[in-house]
């Protein structure tokens, strides 16, 4: 195996962490992309230890958290300052559901889920969960009225979109639609529900990579990246209102698909 940082030059992190924002902020799957983008490229990321690859993608999802609390701010003190015991059961049960899930899955997950050819499986079936969950949805519902119910869905879907290629805002986003909310109500609930998962998961991490330590060099890799990430988030969260649109969610699920077809096709010719 090559040294750790030849498995992810200083370059790759810069592009890997700047595919991560936009990716992040659409329902396209941003896990799956920092995957599969350099498999198809040719990159030697897969050659970089699991562990430490998934502690990079963890960089890149705080640098994208990060982004969002500056950007949204307002927002975030809106939600702080009307925080009730509604919002608060909200909140805590969208969050178990996936902290429980990745506690105890966490591994097996990535050794069985993370390869090609089934991040390309999550990615479709993620587009049919999304493109039905859409179509079927109504605008009944404002996202004041989200309750306890709710809260668990969403906490599911966060569970479920541990399967790499799933995508956290895609399923919540799925199921908030299939609650019957708006697409621009659904769209803040998934951010709402998704940043204390992010920063549970970035501080998990934190504290196993504190540690073990990171070999020689690596550090300013994950710095770069995570600082990449938070840049490229902070310039594309325009994207966020272009999802929120009454616009319908087919287009993201057609782009997945396509993704996961072009993988599919790229792992059978080897």
């Amino acid at each position: 195996m090559p040294p750790e940082g030849l498995s992810l030059p200083l370059r790759h992190a810069l592009a890997l962490g700047g595919l991560h924002g936009p990716a992040e902020l659409l329902p396209v799957s941003s896990s799956a992309h920092v995957t599969l983008v350099p498999w198809l490229a040719g990159w030697p990321y897969e050659d970089l230890d699991p562990e430490l690859r998934k502690a990079f993608e963890v960089a890149l999802h705080a640098g994208t958290a990060a982004a969002l609390l500056v950007a949204l701010r307002r927002e975030v003190e809106d939600a702080a300052r009307g925080f009730d015991r509604r919002r608060a059961t909200l909140v805590t049960l969208s969050f178990l559901p996936p902290a429980v899930a990745g506690y105890t899955l966490e591994r097996p997950i990535e050794r069985r889920l993370g390869t090609p050819r089934s991040i390309a499986a999550g990615l479709v079936l993620g587009s049919v969960a999304m493109a039905v969950a859409d179509a079927r949805g109504g605008t009944r519902r404002p996202r004041q009225q989200a309750g306890a119910l709710d809260g668990l869905l969403l906490g599911l879907a966060q569970a479920c979109a541990l399967v790499p290629g799933a995508s956290r805002n895609g399923m919540t986003l799925a199921a908030a639609r299939a609650r019957g909310f708006g697409r621009e109500d659904a769209n803040a609930l998934s951010r709402h529900v998704a940043l204390p998962v992010i920063v549970g998961a970035s501080a998990l991490k934190g504290a196993r990579l504190a540690r073990r330590g990171l070999p020689p060099g690596m550090g300013l890799r994950f710095a770069a990246g995570a600082g990449a990430s938070f840049a490229s988030t902070l310039t594309s969260t325009w994207l966020i209102r272009q999802v929120e649109r009454d616009r319908s969610l087919a287009p993201y699920a057609a782009y997945r698909t396509a993704l996961a077809l072009i993988v599919l096709a790229r792992a059978r010719r080897g």
